[in-house]
């Protein structure tokens, strides 16, 4: 099966049963972008591999060191018989390109929930930002509980911020992560709803201060990327 490059993942398929989110440190803003055109090369010159990602997806950190991994995947299953299946050839190729990748951490998670924020869907994204929630021990109705909260404050926001495309929620098959996905038109736009009134993006009402306080929440962050890569296998329709 053919490689097909998009504009971004498809949040609304069916069949994506879990995604793997990773960051790799590669040190510099010059091999960012050589380690992405290594990926880009490494899955071009091949088919893509069965078993396998539903769609891998690239972003570039505003650090100008880290790249972020977003994968959608069927099921555990198939990740793990893609995993036996032993070192992929495109990460031998990736790694000869860019020698000294720092490959940091991955965690699983499933879709929960998702919203278009402002505008047509047409509109493509100049800025992903990555919210990270860490909570105090494993407790899958917290998490849930927690995003309903953020879906609740963004629906009664009297000023939402203008600029974000789309928030896709995720909570991590171990309980303890909440990530959010969010699209927005540009980095200038998330930087101007952070300088707002508000802390964070949304206004001062007692919705997002029930989010902001909320208990059990140990740590987190808020990281901004420029969409770089995203592909999937060819052959599927939009």
């Amino acid at each position: 099966m053919s490689v097909e490059f998009v504009s971004r993942p498809d949040f609304t398929r069916a069949d994506a049963g879990i995604v793997k989110v990773s960051t790799w440190d590669v040190g510099t803003p010059e091999r960012q972008r050589q380690a992405v055109e290594a990926i880009r090369d490494a899955w071009a010159g091949r088919q893509w591999p069965q078993p396998g990602p539903l769609s891998c997806t690239v972003h570039a950190g505003e650090d100008g060191k880290t790249l972020l991994h977003y994968a959608q995947w069927k099921d555990e299953e198939s990740h793990l018989a893609f995993v036996r299946g032993g070192r992929d050839a495109r990460d031998d190729d990736i790694d000869a390109a860019v020698p000294g990748i720092e490959r940091i951490g991955i965690h699983t998670y499933e879709l929960y929930r998702s919203s278009r924020l402002g505008g047509p869907d047409a509109r493509e994204p100049g800025c992903v930002v990555i919210v990270d929630v860490e909570f105090e021990g494993a407790d899958k109705a917290r998490q849930r509980d927690w995003v309903d909260g953020v879906f609740e404050a963004l629906g009664t926001d009297p000023a939402p911020a203008p600029g974000g495309i789309g928030a896709h929620f995720h909570v991590s098959t171990d309980g303890t992560r909440v990530l959010n996905y969010a699209e927005w038109v540009s980095t200038q736009a998330h930087a101007d709803a952070l300088a707002g009134p508000g802390d964070g993006v949304g206004s001062r009402t007692p919705q997002w201060e029930r989010v902001q306080t909320y208990p059990g929440v140990t740590g987190g962050g808020v990281h901004r990327y420029t969409p770089a890569l995203s592909l999937r296998p060819g052959g599927r329709g939009r």
